[in-house]
């Protein structure tokens, strides 16, 4: 489909899908959930994308949040089903089976920050803030920021951050485990073109297995995760991946992987 909000550029086996909305900072209504839950339905079923960067227009925000002109004019109902619509979104991101890496270079509040949250990595520019400022409208997080906050900080930094609505640095989200590198703004791109070149080059049923193991764990006991890690290990072995990473460590050579 054509997106009105997104644009989308592929080099290589890397796909960016880019928040097209810097007038709005790249707030999220929800045609623009809508688009991306497409855009990212499209990515999973391309087996020529092995990896997605996730980023918002302009220098000032990644996504600043819920279209606040839109959330004005819901009743409770329409509430719930674009509370709902958002997470379903990023709950697809979450479990898509392939590596999304959010590029965040300003502003990543409410939505915006339940929105990398979803992703696998998330690599910030050092002037990037983050915030989960719903409070301060009268509202709690509706796309999943009370979750993902307790399960990546734990219980205190998402009570913190729900309670208090105010903004926190890429330092701080870093300590938090919020964010996996910090990086000086002109460094941004640089370091996310290393990671999506060195994913785009492994292996994609490995990648897809780590995803899916990590995502589980952190919902199951441990027993149960072994079992599902020894499962997934195993179900490497049928691929040809696993014999060519093999051969080529053995051969002292780089592996090239195609994802059979």
């Amino acid at each position: 489909m054509a997106y009105r909000n997104l644009l989308i550029e592929d080099t290589a086996s890397i796909r960016r899908i880019t928040i097209n909305r810097a007038d709005k900072l790249n707030a999220l209504n929800r045609d623009t959930i809508d688009e991306l839950h497409d855009a990212f339905r499209v990515a999973q079923a391309d087996d020529q994308v092995r990896v997605i960067v996730l980023a918002g227009s302009g220098d000032k925000a990644f996504v600043a949040g819920a279209d606040i002109s839109e959330l004005t004019q819901m009743n409770a109902l329409q509430a719930q089903a674009f509370s709902r619509a958002g997470q379903q979104m990023m709950l697809f991101v979450e479990r898509l089976g392939k590596p999304v890496i959010a590029r965040i270079q300003g502003f990543a509040l409410g939505g915006g920050m339940e929105l990398a949250m979803s992703c696998h990595l998330r690599v910030a520019s050092e002037k990037a803030k983050f915030g989960q400022p719903e409070i301060n409208l009268g509202v709690i997080p509706g796309f999943g920021g009370t979750q993902r906050l307790l399960r990546l900080a734990g219980r205190g930094a998402a009570l913190e951050m729900c309670l208090l609505g105010q903004n926190i640095d890429a330092q701080r989200a870093h300590a938090l485990g919020l964010i996996t590198r910090v990086v000086a703004p002109e460094k941004l791109d640089e370091e996310i073109n290393t990671i999506a070149n060195q994913l785009a080059h492994a292996a994609p049923h490995a990648l897809a297995g780590i995803l899916d193991a990590v995502l589980l764990g952190g919902e199951i006991s441990i027993d149960q995760g072994l079992e599902f890690e020894s499962q997934a290990f195993g179900l490497c072995f049928s691929t040809a991946d696993m014999r060519e990473g093999t051969q080529a460590f053995l051969e002292r050579r780089k592996p090239v992987f195609q994802g059979r």
